[in-house]
């Protein structure tokens, strides 16, 4: 009747969306949780070598079976929770000498809370993306190693660009820009305080999801995002959008949205982690749910405590002991305690996780070791803990800009130095639909008014 042939091209479908094109990180995935599912490894290997094409479909619909059915292994050593009950029964509480801030201290503090994420945003967007092998080369080609300042366009000649792969050129550096350019890290933070605004403290994971439909185009989303985010397009709902096909759900998508619950929750990490906890679960699980839930109580617990450990501890006190990401980043801590040198820290992080590969490089835990060894070992100070932040290579604009609102909201404004701010100029630019361009100053009003 239509005269149109209906013809599916399998490889016009980018990546973040289709579950046979990453097979193998599902496998990995798998294993990481405890399922049991290695005498399936030999299909699980076949199929990813398989083209692109409806046969590979079908195969890795029953691969998702497989997946979803599996039990979880007898040995596995980690007790993993989804539900906020259980997670809080798994739960080591830590307790610190908080002290509340005044109105104006607190106005100042979250000042620097959305300027240091702004900041340490900045500094690792040009090279998000370059791994190890090319990024340490290139601070050290240019002056910049151990890392002390922005990148800048005049760092970039077409000969050292020559040097590396990584595309380096046209890039947002510091020396270019007028504001915070667009970056999903930075845009979530706007977006989440919009979501408050509609739906109160008490919003619910589906408010989430359909603020991501209104609000960005599912191009301003990655990995486990936008999969959640057509899923729930497609009538999936949260929490399911997090589990459907979605091989990202442990990476660090969530982790970077945890923020303004910390702003709107200054000392009170446990709500904090309540309003991360409803957000996590539209498009991740485990400990792609604890990394946000650890970030915003560290914020939150940040807003009363100039203490770094106390501000590790108590985002720790709100995921379950028993999981892997508290195991990986009381390492760290530990290590730190013992006298381990940022150099033999960053080198077990590497051999932890391997940066080389996508599962590795966008981890939740991986990154969230990276945030903590920033903290600890930059000793309070802005610029070195974002400089060690993006560093250590891995995801180098969400770490910066994590570990910048983190101390943001430490030391407040004034502990960020004008040559971190300046390049900002006080304004985001966002792609959020009907927002544009905002100023942080304003941001920080409406904040004070979700806080009450």
């Amino acid at each position: 009747m239509y005269d149109i042939e209906i013809k599916t091209d399998y490889n016009q479908v980018d990546g973040f969306n289709r579950y046979p094109s990453d097979i193998m990180a599902e496998y990995q995935q798998s294993i990481e949780e405890g399922l049991d599912i290695e005498s399936h490894k030999e299909f699980f290997e076949s199929v990813a070598a398989m083209k692109n094409g409806e046969e590979k479909t079908q195969l890795s619909d029953r691969i998702f079976d497989i997946v979803m059915n599996a039990d979880v292994r007898e040995d596995y050593g980690y007790n993993e929770p989804n539900k906020l009950k259980k997670i809080k029964k798994l739960r080591k509480e830590h307790d610190f000498d908080a002290v509340m801030p005044d109105r104006e201290t607190l106005r100042r503090k979250l000042l620097g809370a959305w300027t240091g994420r702004a900041c340490g945003c900045l500094l690792g967007k040009p090279v998000e993306g370059m791994r190890s092998n090319e990024l340490i080369p290139l601070l050290k080609e240019t002056g910049n190693y151990p890392m002390k300042r922005y990148i800048l366009s005049t760092d970039i000649t077409d000969e050292v660009c020559s040097h590396y792969s990584f595309f380096l050129k046209n890039k947002p550096y510091a020396d270019t820009v007028d504001g915070m350019p667009v970056d999903d890290d930075t845009n979530y933070t706007v977006l989440y305080q919009q979501i408050v605004e509609e739906s109160g403290r008490d919003f619910d994971s589906e408010d989430v999801a359909m603020a991501w439909i209104k609000y960005q185009s599912v191009y301003s989303y990655f990995t486990a995002e936008r999969i959640a985010y057509i899923n729930f397009i497609n009538c999936i709902q949260p929490p399911a959008t997090a589990v459907y096909k979605n091989v990202c759900r442990e990476w660090i998508g969530a982790q970077i949205r945890a923020d303004y619950f910390g702003y709107i929750n200054p000392g009170e990490p446990e709500e904090a982690a309540e309003m991360a906890y409803k957000d996590a679960r539209v498009s991740h699980v485990k400990n792609g749910i604890y990394g946000e839930m650890f970030v915003a109580a560290m914020i939150a617990c940040a807003a009363v405590t100039d203490s770094i450990e106390d501000i590790i501890l108590g985002g720790l006190s709100q995921i379950p002991s028993t999981s892997r990401l508290y195991e990986a980043v009381m390492k760290i801590f530990t290590d730190y305690k013992n006298g381990v040198s940022l150099e033999d820290c960053s080198d077990y992080i590497h051999r932890a996780y391997d940066e080389y590969t996508d599962h590795g490089w966008c981890h939740t835990i991986s990154n969230a070791m990276i945030v903590a060894a920033a903290l600890l070992y930059g000793n309070g100070d802005f610029g070195k803990s974002v400089c060690i932040a993006v560093e250590m290579a891995f995801d180098t604009d969400c770490n910066g800009a994590t570990v910048g609102s983190i101390l943001g909201m430490r030391g407040g404004i004034d502990c960020i130095d004008d040559c971190w701010k300046n390049p900002v100029s006080g304004k985001i630019h966002t792609s959020i639909f009907g927002f544009g361009t905002v100023n942080i100053e304003d941001c920080v009003e409406k904040t004070l008014a979700h806080i009450g």
